[in-house]
């Protein structure tokens, strides 16, 4: 059995955020070699509470006892502005708003204590070796998490962090990494035993609306929850992305643990950049990096395992297999 934290910023149901983290949550949940042991939210790709506000429906739509807690509102020191507005606001600057117009929203939730940082941290501690953590959002929860408990980067299994990006057309940074460059630096470099799914990989995978239709014929409440709150998604990336489905980034952290075989990957420094034009990109320091680069110092922590090719379509019957068993 696979003891789970999933950290995550989580969107299904609102307008405009991104669907992946939900798909990661349900086959998580959905897989009986898993035991997902605790759910917390950061501010990303939704704000915290939103985030918190979608896990908690989705728990609770499966009547499973999941905790959920909600983490930090913000990166550690980067402004939080100019990436909130370009989230928030960017299904009104295309005017697709209409496309969420038949799907439920999910129900605030009254003020509730940011306590993810401390669940995370004592969880992790207090079964040394034991819980992956899989970091699927922004990682200042983490960060804060290593801060005040200085043994968890040891007592963690491991760190499996959906974040970076390489060399992919269109992005010089991705936003995981981009809105709190400070965390993603401290995690990455704090020896923890980390594996590293960035974008490169991340974006080789694809789901169409032909492979929800087949996910609807499993007919249980994961696979409405996904159906419903993924179709507006997919048509938002198609007409802003011109791509022929969306894009499925988080889940492949959850999938791997599952069936590793769906990956190959190298082992590999990485770092983030902290300072000038180049901040928020990720920087990786490989055998071949180090020769070629000048005035480079030598990085820290320790090699991350970095997975660099999937197979997209036994990724897409794995999550088909494992939502339609659940009950």
């Amino acid at each position: 059995m696979k003891r789970l934290i999933i950290d995550c910023d989580p969107g299904n149901g609102v307008a405009g955020a991104n669907v992946d983290d939900g798909l990661a949550l349900a086959l998580a949940l959905a897989a009986p070699e898993i035991s997902l042991e605790l759910i917390t939210t950061v501010s990303g790709n939704t704000p915290s509470e939103v985030g918190y506000a979608v896990a908690s429906d989705l728990v609770a739509r499966l009547g499973m006892s999941v905790e959920v807690a909600r983490g930090a509102s913000r990166a550690l020191i980067e402004p939080s502005a100019p990436w909130r507005e370009h989230l928030d606001h960017k299904v009104d600057k295309v005017g697709l708003r209409h496309l969420w117009k038949d799907v439920n929203a999910p129900q605030m939730l009254a003020e509730v204590a940011p306590l993810a940082v401390h669940e995370m941290g004592e969880l992790i501690c207090t079964n040394p070796g034991e819980i992956t953590l899989i970091a699927i959002g922004p990682l200042t929860n983490v960060a804060l998490a290593l801060q005040l408990y200085p043994q968890m980067a040891s007592a963690v299994k491991e760190i499996v962090i959906m974040g970076g990006v390489f060399n992919v057309d269109g992005y010089l940074k991705d936003t995981n990494f981009g809105v709190d460059p400070e965390a993603a630096h401290a995690v990455l470099t704090s020896g923890a035993n980390i594996v590293l799914v960035p974008m490169d990989v991340t974006t080789q995978t694809m789901m169409t609306h032909q492979d929800l239709d087949t996910l609807a014929t499993c007919d249980n409440r994961l696979s409405h929850f996904l159906v419903d709150t993924i179709r507006p998604w997919m048509d938002f990336s198609m007409q802003t992305r011109q791509l022929p489905g969306c894009w499925i980034h988080d889940v492949l952290t959850v999938a791997w643990l599952l069936e590793p075989e769906l990956v190959s990957w190298t082992e590999d420094y990485v770092d983030v950049s902290l300072s000038g034009l180049s901040r928020g990109r990720t920087l990786r320091y490989g055998p071949e990096h180090l020769r070629l680069a000048v005035n480079v110092d030598a990085p820290q922590g320790k090699p991350v395992k970095l997975l660099q090719t999937v197979d997209n379509q036994r990724l897409l019957a794995l999550i088909d297999r494992h939502i339609r068993q659940f009950a």
